[in-house]
């Protein structure tokens, strides 16, 4: 699977270690841009710089959590919604009271959870079949 359909389609499946390796890419990538940022912007650009990053951070985190979901034999709509639960609340608390930030903690931090052991621990769910599991230019048998 290419890079490139790696962090934007939703259709197929990955494993443990491609999801992980997914994810530490586009947060190693977030954290280069807020450093470099910081080094070379102005503090209030720095910060709308950042807040772009993370909003478009969000498409390759939900296609890898798509994939990843449907590999443990859930639906893709299942790991976008897992990870607009965990990034959302974040973006949308400077635009709401006060009283509502405690709630949006907890939303973030439960589906932060969910996601670390159904995305991140738990083993494939779902089967490779037999079509698929041979190699390629094999002759089938009787």
């Amino acid at each position: 699977m290419s890079l490139v359909r790696l962090f934007t389609d939703f259709h197929g499946r990955i494993g443990l270690r491609t999801f992980w390796l997914g994810s530490i890419a586009v947060a190693l990538t977030l954290l280069a841009i807020q450093r470099t940022a910081q080094l070379l912007a102005p503090p209030q650009d720095a910060l709308e710089i950042v807040t772009v990053a993370k909003s478009l951070a969000l498409l390759p985190w939900a296609a890898l959590a798509a994939k990843r979901a449907t590999d443990r034999g859930s639906t893709s709509l299942f790991g976008i919604l897992l990870v607009c639960a965990i990034v959302l609340p974040d973006q949308l608390r400077p635009l709401l009271s006060i009283g509502w930030r405690p709630s949006l903690e907890a939303i973030s931090t439960m589906a932060g959870v969910v996601a670390f052991i159904d995305l991140g621990l738990m083993p494939s769910a779902v089967e490779e079949d037999g079509v698929a599991a041979t190699a390629a230019g094999a002759k089938a048998s009787d």
